[in-house]
């Protein structure tokens, strides 16, 4: 355990806050005081040059982005910190598997996630085995549905809590 510096306090470290924490923290600064703050955290000055510069220019990115979706990036990143190793593999195949999917067909199977996402499981799977979702969407899209409204995540704009 290192010992405490003359004239200097002992600094306890603290325990690892939540992800988000440290955006929660600075969001409101001005940039050129975010990136000042960033310079002087101690984790990010040790992480490689390459790294680093990713980190930059996603808080660029956040800080970009209007009050409400920061705070949707900020609640997925708290929901995100809580999924099992499993959960987090199944949401990435999941997601992975969106991704390949034509734009507007991506459009379509994420607005029939959210709406899937605020119905009790029972009458979800009704819908998604539904002769109209069946002559909508494809066999495969249907189990992409089915797999993204299993994973607990963070509700969309607009939807309540989880249970």
């Amino acid at each position: 355990m290192a010992r405490p510096q003359p004239g200097r306090p002992a600094q306890p470290q603290p325990p690892r806050g939540h992800a988000g924490d440290w955006l929660r923290q600075y969001k409101d600064m001005p940039p050129a005081e975010q990136e000042r703050q960033l310079q002087n955290d101690p984790a990010f000055r040790r992480l490689p040059p390459a790294q680093q510069q990713q980190l930059r220019q996603r808080l660029q990115h956040f800080s970009s982005l209007p009050p409400q979706q920061q705070l949707r990036v900020l609640n997925r990143m708290e929901t995100w910190e809580h999924l099992t190793p499993e959960q987090k593999s199944q949401a990435r195949q999941v997601f992975s598997q969106m991704r390949q999917l034509p734009p507007d067909r991506q459009r379509m199977v994420t607005t029939a996630v959210r709406d899937l996402r605020s119905m009790p499981p029972d009458q979800r799977e009704r819908v998604i085995n539904s002769e109209r979702f069946k002559g909508m969407f494809s066999d495969q899209e249907r189990s992409m549905m089915r797999d993204a409204t299993r994973l607990p995540l963070a509700p969309a704009e607009g939807e309540g809590p989880q249970e």
